[in-house]
C-alpha cells in the first residue's frame, strides 16, 4: 500500500507540475490573463488537497503517543555554521523496548558548549512514531527514569545491515512522475489546441490603392506592379475612380494596359466623335485580351494594350500584341 501511494503522489504531483508549466507558458503565448493566473493557482491547489489528503494520516500518528527508547552513538559528524548552534550528524544504534536494535541517520542541533557531551558511544534516549522508526528526535530533557536507564545501559552495536530508511521511491515512481508530467503538459495544450496551432487569419482584402494623374486634356489611372487591369471588377474601379474626378463623357480615346488606364478627352467647342469611358464593355476586354495572346502569332507575348476610340457610327476596341516576331492587332 505505502509503494502505491508513493505511485500515485510521485503521478498527482508530474501532473500537477506539467499542467502549472504549460498553463503559464500557453498563457504568454496566447495572452491570455485567465489562463496564466489558472497556472499560479495549480500549486497552490494541489498544495491545500495534499494538505487535506494528510489530515487522516497525521491524525492516526497522533492518535498513537511516541515511543521512547535508549540509542547508542555509533559515529557523529558536525557540520558547518555562522551561528553558536551547529547541526549534528549522528548514526545511532535504537533498542527499543521489546524489539531488534536498528540502525539510524537523525541530526540534531547542539550549542558549541554543549558538544563535548556528545561522544562517540554515549547512550542518549530518543523518541519516534511506530510507523516511522527512522525519524528520530533526541530527547533533550528527558524523564528522571529514563535518564536513569540511560547512565546505566549498555546497547551492543547494530549491524549496518540492520539500518533503517524511508521506503525508496524506486524507479516505478520516477517513471510515473515523468508520466504525469507529460500528461498534465498534454492535457492543457490538448484544451488549447485549436488556439495555439490555428493558422493566422489572413488580413482582409484590400481594394488595390490606384493613382489618378489628370491634365486638361487627359488623364492615366495606374493600378501599381501587384494588380492587373485584367483583375476582375480592377478596370471598373479604376474607371469609377477615374469618373469622380472628371468628366469620362467626353472621352475621345482610351488605352488598357497591364497596370495603366489612358484617356484622352475630346477638345472642347470641336465637333469630333467621343463617347462616355463608364459605357466600355469591361467585362469583354479580358477575354478579348486573353483570346489575342492565344492566338496572334508574336512569339512570346511581352505587352499587350487595348485601344477604344469612337468612328461616327461605332466604337472600335482593338488588342494590340506585341511579342519577338513584332506586333499584331485584334479588333473586337
Amino acid at each position: 500500500m505505502a509503494a502505491i501511494r508513493t505511485i500515485a503522489a510521485g503521478f498527482l504531483t508530474g501532473s500537477a507540475i506539467g499542467a502549472t508549466l504549460c498553463s503559464l507558458v500557453v498563457g504568454i503565448v496566447l495572452e491570455s490573463v485567465p489562463l496564466f493566473v489558472t497556472g499560479l493557482g495549480i500549486p497552490l491547489g494541489y498544495g491545500i488537497l495534499v494538505c487535506l489528503g494528510g489530515l487522516p494520516r497525521r491524525a492516526r500518528e497522533k492518535a498513537v503517543p511516541p515511543a521512547m527508547a535508549l540509542a547508542r552513538i555509533e559515529s557523529l559528524r558536525a557540520g558547518g555554521t555562522e551561528t553558536g548552534d551547529l547541526p549534528l550528524n549522528l548514526t545511532l544504534t535504537v533498542a527499543p523496548d521489546g524489539a531488534p536494535s536498528h540502525r539510524v541517520e537523525a541530526v540534531h542541533t547542539v550549542n558549541l558548549v554543549d558538544l563535548p557531551n556528545f561522544r562517540t558511544g554515549d547512550v542518549l534516549v530518543v523518541s519516534y512514531r511506530p510507523a516511522r522508526p527512522w525519524k528520530v528526535r533526541i530527547v533533550s530533557s528527558p524523564p528522571p527514569e529514563w535518564q536513569r536507564r540511560a547512565a546505566n545501559a549498555v546497547i551492543e552495536p547494530a549491524a549496518e545491515s540492520a539500518s533503517v530508511h524511508p521506503p525508496p521511491e524506486g524507479c516505478a515512481a520516477g517513471a510515473f512522475t515523468l508520466l504525469g508530467l507529460l500528461l498534465g503538459a498534454g492535457a492543457v495544450l490538448g484544451l488549447f489546441r485549436v488556439e495555439l496551432f490555428a493558422p493566422e487569419p489572413s488580413a482582409p482584402a484590400q481594394p488595390p490603392v490606384s493613382s489618378a494623374v489628370t491634365t486638361s486634356g487627359s488623364a492615366t489611372v495606374d493600378v501599381g506592379p501587384e494588380h492587373s487591369l485584367l483583375d476582375e471588377g480592377e478596370l471598373r474601379r479604376a474607371i469609377d475612380g477615374l469618373a469622380r474626378s472628371t468628366d469620362v463623357s467626353q472621352t475621345l480615346t482610351a488605352v488598357v494596359q497591364e497596370h495603366r488606364l489612358s484617356v484622352v478627352f475630346a477638345p472642347s467647342g470641336v465637333q469630333v466623335p467621343r463617347f462616355d469611358l463608364r459605357t466600355l464593355p469591361v467585362d469583354e476586354i479580358p477575354r478579348l485580351v486573353r483570346k489575342a495572346l492565344q492566338t496572334l502569332d508574336v512569339g512570346t507575348p511581352r505587352t499587350w494594350q487595348v485601344t477604344v476610340g469612337p468612328l461616327p457610327s461605332a466604337r472600335t476596341v482593338r488588342v494590340t500584341v506585341t511579342g519577338p516576331r513584332g506586333s499584331a492587332s485584334l479588333a473586337g
